[in-house]
């Protein structure tokens, strides 16, 4: 039994795959020494604490959570052979024959081991040691919490992502950076390898070799892509190269990317955001990413591909990934059918005082939008400790890393309503010489320090009134009007903003929401939408979809002329002729 079988990482494939997924023993104990005994059998990659993986417990800070299973090296003589976790969440060592063999910090992020000098030959053990603390202050936990509620969400640990291995070359691609050069007409990359000289790259369309390109020393190189086969990648047309990367080694990996160009541009007067040098406006929900039976680890790809696959087909073009990495194969199904993706980095800190970054700031919003987040306010702002500001230096360039190979991602969102915040301006800074091809969101929502391309606001409860800026605006949170779905999982509470009474009243709400406040504020310069939110996520019921995705809360034909009027108008503000 091998839940999501897929090959979970479609930006850099290999003919060498084993899924180690599927039902592994497990204990939680209260030291980290090997378990004496087994509690049972655990469905990976589910975590103890959902209903899918069979065990229904919460590990607590402080105790050890122990997985073992068995597995088979990959046939074959010579090379390497490379052990690939998605992510755990959140601190493991890895032990392959009682041999340790590495391990990984922080909950969110993929890591690989080369286990090869533990192999044996036939039957290997693999035993994979976790601790998580969630509200430990130092590694980022999102929307984790022990005492979920409201707009927190229950806590998990352990492996939550597909767990697998692959047989390499002993020189074999550690890494591919592919960076479109939309203006140039080109990609350019570079091939990480021990050895990289000579990486052949070569760029196919519909199985044909339309450019080839040998990397240098260094493994960089420069691809131009003939003009009769550009063509750029946008929602309404998202486009995909595939790419062939072989080494004299015979290590070969294939990936893909888009050509495209995200910015901000100057239009009529106002700034917006533009996609291939033309305004483009991006229309779209906050997702949790969570699922009932498994929180953040899907039922099945398919699951995820239809989620998307409906988000598009009501007419939206664009998802804020909240408070969560996901795993790569939904960035994959984001890029191949067009949905353009800000993606948040993962929220930590220490407890958050939120009497301050919620509460009073959301009553004198006016005056602490750019409330200071330097040394003097690491502390309100729930960053004192030192290990956990460089932590999450270091989460930040690990997320650029793992994610800037898909096309779909625009803007990256370092800080989310002050939540950890601290020294925007200098994560924004990094971002910019981490990745300098995709825009900022510098601070969601407030204690906004002046940087980043985007001016953010959250508006739940006050008339909206858009100013013209000198960054473009975003409304990057609103709505979030609740409706507790009968016949579909029910809350312990019923939280949004705002409670509608039945599906007609959720409708016509939503309709004077966005036709009657939000439709007039794109004359003003708006030009990106965030609905809250997707899916309901336990109390939080204020998702256009229910819980188990198995319904669209208002009537889906509205949400479609909604978009379709929001669109429209966008066009008429932003095109002279159509005035």
């Amino acid at each position: 039994m091998h839940p999501l079988p897929e090959y979970p990482r479609p930006a850099m494939r290999r003919d060498s795959y084993e899924n180690l997924n599927g039902l592994w023993k497990y204990a939680i104990t209260q030291t980290a020494e090997y378990p004496a005994a087994w509690d049972g059998s655990i469905l990976v990659p589910y975590s103890p604490e959902t209903k899918a993986s069979g065990v229904g417990r919460t590990l607590q800070p402080g105790q050890w959570l122990h997985y073992h299973c068995t597995f088979a090296p990959p046939p074959g003589e010579g090379g390497r052979v490379l052990l690939h976790f998605g992510a755990v969440d959140q601190c493991c060592r890895v032990l392959v024959n009682d041999r340790p063999v590495g391990g990984h910090e922080g909950g969110y992020l993929p890591f690989t081991l080369d286990i090869t000098g533990a192999l044996v030959p036939g039957e290997n053990r693999l035993t994979v040691a976790v601790t998580d603390d969630p509200e430990g202050g130092v590694h980022a936990f999102g929307k984790q919490r022990t005492d979920r509620g409201g707009i927190w969400y229950t806590a998990q640990s352990g492996i939550w992502q597909t767990v697998w291995l692959e047989s390499t070359a002993d020189n074999y691609v550690r890494s591919l950076r592919l960076t479109p050069d939309f203006d140039g007409k080109c990609l350019r990359y570079a091939v990480r390898a021990e050895d990289p000289a000579g990486a052949r790259v070569t760029v196919l369309c519909g199985g044909r070799v339309v450019a080839r390109s040998w990397a240098d020393e260094r493994g960089e190189g420069v691809c131009p892509i003939p003009a009769e086969h550009f063509r750029p990648w946008s929602p309404e047309d998202p486009y995909l190269y595939d790419l062939e990367v072989t080494l004299p080694s015979g290590d070969r990996v294939e990936s893909y990317f888009g050509m495209r160009q995200f910015s901000v541009m100057e239009h009529r007067g106002r700034r917006v955001l533009a996609l291939n040098h033309r305004p483009c406006f991006q229309s779209g929900l906050l997702d949790q990413g969570y699922w009932p039976q498994g929180l953040y680890t899907p039922p099945s790809d398919a699951a995820v591909e239809r989620e998307l696959s409906e988000v598009k087909a009501l007419g939206f073009n664009l998802l804020r990934k909240h408070a969560k990495i996901e795993p790569q194969r939904w960035y994959y199904h984001c890029d191949r059918l067009g949905l353009v993706v800000w993606q948040d980095m993962v929220n930590g800190g220490s407890r958050y005082n939120l009497w301050f970054v919620t509460y009073l700031t959301n009553v004198l919003q006016p005056l602490l939008r750019r409330f200071p987040d330097g040394k003097a306010a690491y502390s309100l702002l729930s960053r004192a400790k030192p290990a956990g500001r460089e932590e999450y230096a270091h989460e930040l360039a690990d997320t650029v890393q793992a994610l800037r190979c898909h096309p779909c991602i625009a803007c990256w969102v370092p800080f989310n309503e002050g939540w950890g915040q601290f020294d925007a301006g200098k994560a924004v800074q990094a971002l910019r010489t981490l990745d300098g091809t995709r825009l900022v969101d510098e601070a969601s929502g407030w204690f906004d320090q002046g940087g980043g391309d985007v001016h953010s606001l959250h508006n739940y409860f006050y008339p909206l009134r858009i100013r013209p800026q000198k960054r473009t605006v975003a409304l990057s949170e609103y709505g979030g009007i609740a409706w507790p779905m009968p016949g579909h999982e029910p809350p312990r509470k019923t939280y949004g903003y705002g409670t509608a009474k039945d599906r007609q009243e959720l409708t016509a709400r939503y309709k004077k929401l966005q036709l009657k406040t939000v439709l007039p504020q794109l004359e003003k310069g708006l030009s990106a939408l965030v609905y809250t939110q997707l899916t309901d996520v336990e109390d939080e019921v204020n998702g256009l979809f229910t819980y188990d995705r198995a319904a669209v809360k208002p009537d889906a034909n509205a949400v479609r002329s909604v978009n379709a009027a929001l669109a429209a108008e966008f066009a008429r503000v932003t095109n002279p002729a159509k005035k």
